[in-house]
């Protein structure tokens, strides 16, 4: 990679970060301006804690439409392409990968509508990272084993992150849910996404990360009938993902009936880390890591509407 990309790439990450760091102070500044429009609402005395910046105060509000009143967060940078540029994302493994692992990489590929898979070879995490930046891919998607089964996948949205760490469990391949006949093949139309349980805050956040690996589905591809389902049941957020395709008014079913075909893969996955940063940026700050000895009441959770 060229040098003057290097900076150029440099210069963006420091751009981010610093627009990061401003979150806190237009968090406060916000919090402030709502207690004004409060006390101006109910007819009320301004709050003694906002007076000196009451007039300063007074004028943002006057200036502020609907896009600039709420704050902006690091969020909204991430994805700040999201809807405009379809997702591309890179599928590879890790090194040496066994057969099962690479077959299971290859059927990630059909799950992704706009994706490539890479061979890894020798290539390291660095270069793997800098080629896709140059190639525009807005997703890296890397699948781990242990001992010939697929038990990790790393998401890692670009340029800036984040990475998102899954712990994957009860991995089935296409094959092992039936025969050819019985699966078929698999449509390269956009799915409709079902995300089931993501109520709570990192629920949305793990949410926002998954729902933008996949393009927003088009009027035309709404008949095509292919549906992905992350489904959050229990206590232990596993996030149990299915592929299915549906048709309607089939023989048997009745006019309105619909006739579901599950297409593979599936697994469960759990959500272990979230890093904002990519691969490469091993001293980022970690937005949530899973505790495996903390008081269950405090734990953050895919979603709120369950028990603690």
């Amino acid at each position: 990679m060229s040098s003057g990309l290097l900076r150029r790439n440099a210069r963006l990450r420091k751009e981010y970060l610093y627009r990061k760091s401003l979150e806190g102070k237009e968090a406060e500044q916000y919090e402030k301006k709502r207690k004004i429009r409060k006390a101006l609402e109910e007819g009320k005395p301004i709050p003694t804690e906002v007076r000196a910046e009451e007039a300063s105060l007074r004028r943002e509000i006057a200036l502020e439409d609907d896009n600039t009143a709420v704050p902006r967060t690091h969020i909204d940078d991430e994805y700040a392409n999201a809807g405009v540029i379809p997702p591309k994302v890179l599928i590879t493994t890790s090194r040496d990968p066994s057969s099962r692992l690479a077959q299971f990489a290859k059927e990630l590929k059909l799950v992704f509508p706009n994706s490539q898979r890479l061979n890894r070879g020798g290539l390291v995490v660095k270069d793997l990272v800098e080629s896709a930046r140059a190639h525009e891919f807005t997703d890296i998607v890397v699948v781990h084993e242990h001992r010939g089964e697929p038990d990790g996948m790393v998401v890692c949205h670009l340029p800036y992150g984040p990475t998102t760490f899954f712990g994957l469990s009860n991995v089935v391949c296409r094959h092992d849910i039936g025969d050819k006949r019985e699966v078929g093949t698999v449509s390269g139309a956009y799915p409709h996404l079902v995300f089931d349980g993501f109520s709570g805050k990192l629920g949305e956040r793990v949410k926002c990360v998954l729902r933008h690996l996949f393009p927003a589905v088009k009027q035309e591809e709404a008949a095509k009938g292919r549906v992905m389902t992350f489904a959050n049941h229990g206590r232990d957020d596993f996030i149990s993902f299915r592929h299915h395709a549906y048709a309607k008014g089939k023989e048997g079913h009745g006019k309105d009936g619909v006739e579901l075909t599950e297409k593979g893969p599936r697994f469960e996955a759990r959500v272990y880390q979230i890093r904002l940063g990519t691969l490469t940026d091993k001293h980022s700050e970690n937005e949530y890591v899973l505790r495996a000895y903390i008081n269950s009441s405090k734990k953050q959770r895919l979603d709120d509407g369950g028990d603690s």
